[in-house]
């Protein structure tokens, strides 16, 4: 084993041995502290115990713009760790390589292209976002691997009155037939309410600092659309934006926020524990109770042919493209942190490129949603067959009797006689 410490920590000798004792430092950039920080330390200990003969009792960890020093107790995650170690050993050890699945972690490792094109050419299961380790599994026990082979087992169902008033359930299954057949697939009654202005909102944050420094809103006015960027160089400049858009808002006549999952919801609830009201209460309540989360929209009722329901891919497959291909969330964050460093104006003008594309692809998005909902009874009247109802689907009985078919005429015969 081994690992290049940081630091260590020399603690003086208490006057009953001539050795020391060493406590591992590790420096994160993070405000907030991960259970994987931690373990990396823990694995430090690990390392310094094998060297020294010696097991620190406990480890270090400076961390944040402020350099906060946490000291962590290292004998409550060694546990964890050596089961870690032991893994990787028997890896190490194994001359097949592990198996290829994809993950959360993908978006921030130099190897995604290679392991996505990978994935692709097996049709792996683990495309599809959102399937759990364990649902994948239990697949794998039925003897379906691929994406294709699981798009076969879609069976529609006929719900029953008392059942219509239920959210509908996501099915994978239905997202494989869709992707298989390259076409829309619709299942119960989505509806996109609408009833006043849309205004497109997307905001960029850094999440463990709790920070938000760029809001983007884009509105239609006349028949062109208007982008409005607030920019927030630091932290005291967050209720300076927040001031600024209430008051762009405030001159919309019946303004409708339109973004995509959650973490709006959670930035338009923070701002107003923050910064209040700022003197319109009624406008920032209105805001919030009819902003319109258009993923809620999608998800389990509107199948677009993509692996995830990411505003990215849905876009993409609907026309849009952004003007910078490595343009994501992850390298958002890489961005803004190396601006924070070096004020480079470019950096500042690729997230603010950035946000104003995402607001125009959430725009091209809610509009094709909008069309999709409109045709929700499964009549496509725009005269598309890119468009298919799950209602409309044939419903399939794998206990029925009849006759059999042979793909070769030959195996026929031999079963004829067999019957003989």
């Amino acid at each position: 084993m081994q690992s290049h410490l940081h630091a260590l920590e020399r603690l003086d000798s208490s006057g009953k041995t001539k050795h020391s004792s060493y406590v591992p430092v590790r420096f994160v950039p993070g405000e907030k502290l991960t259970k994987h920080d931690k373990l990396l330390l823990a694995f430090d200990a690990l390392v310094v115990h094998a060297a020294s003969g010696k097991m620190p009792s406990f480890g270090k960890i400076i961390h944040g713009s402020e350099l906060r020093v946490a000291k962590v107790r290292v004998a409550e995650l060694m546990k964890a760790t050596r089961s870690v170690v032991r893994r990787i050993t028997a890896q190490q050890a194994n001359t097949n390589p592990p198996p290829l699945i994809l993950n959360k972690h993908c978006a921030e490792c130099e190897f995604q292209p290679r392991c996505r094109l990978v994935a692709v050419e097996k049709d792996d299961l683990s495309l599809l976002v959102g399937m759990s380790e364990k649902e994948r599994k239990k697949h794998h026990d039925k003897g379906i691997f691929s994406v294709t082979q699981l798009s076969y087992t879609f069976r529609p169902r006929r719900r029953s009155k008392h059942a219509a008033s239920e959210s509908e359930k996501y099915h994978h299954s239905l997202k494989a037939l869709a992707i298989r057949e390259r076409k829309i697939h619709i299942a119960g009654r989505p509806e996109l309410n609408i009833s006043g202005t849309p205004i497109y909102l997307d905001v960029e944050g850094v999440p463990d600092r709790d920070f938000y420094y760029l809001i983007g809103m884009r509105t239609k006015v006349g028949d062109s659309f208007t982008q409005h960027s607030f920019w927030a160089n630091e932290v005291g400049e967050e209720r300076k934006i927040w001031t600024s858009v209430i008051r762009t808002l405030a001159k919309t006549e019946n303004p409708q926020l339109i973004h995509y999952g959650s973490y709006e919801t959670v930035f338009l609830k923070r701002m107003k524990e923050r910064y209040g009201d700022l003197g319109r209460s009624k406008l920032v309540e209105k805001l919030i109770a009819q902003s319109v989360n258009l993923l809620s929209v999608i998800y389990a009722q509107i199948y677009f042919p993509t692996y995830s329901n990411g505003l990215k891919e849905i876009a993409q497959y609907l026309g849009f493209r952004w003007s910078d291909s490595a343009a994501s969330g992850a390298n958002s964050l890489m961005w803004r942190s190396k601006w924070e460093y070096s004020e480079d104006v470019s950096l500042k003008q690729k997230l603010i490129t950035y946000n104003a594309e995402d607001c125009e692809a959430l725009e091209r998005v809610t509009a094709a949603v909008t069309r999709l909902c409109l045709n929700r009874d499964g009549l496509v009247k725009s005269g598309t067959d890119d468009v298919v109802h799950t209602d409309s689907l044939k419903l399939k009985n794998s206990y029925r009797f009849g006759e059999n078919g042979f793909l070769v005429p030959e195996f026929d015969k031999i079963n004829q006689y067999a019957n003989q």
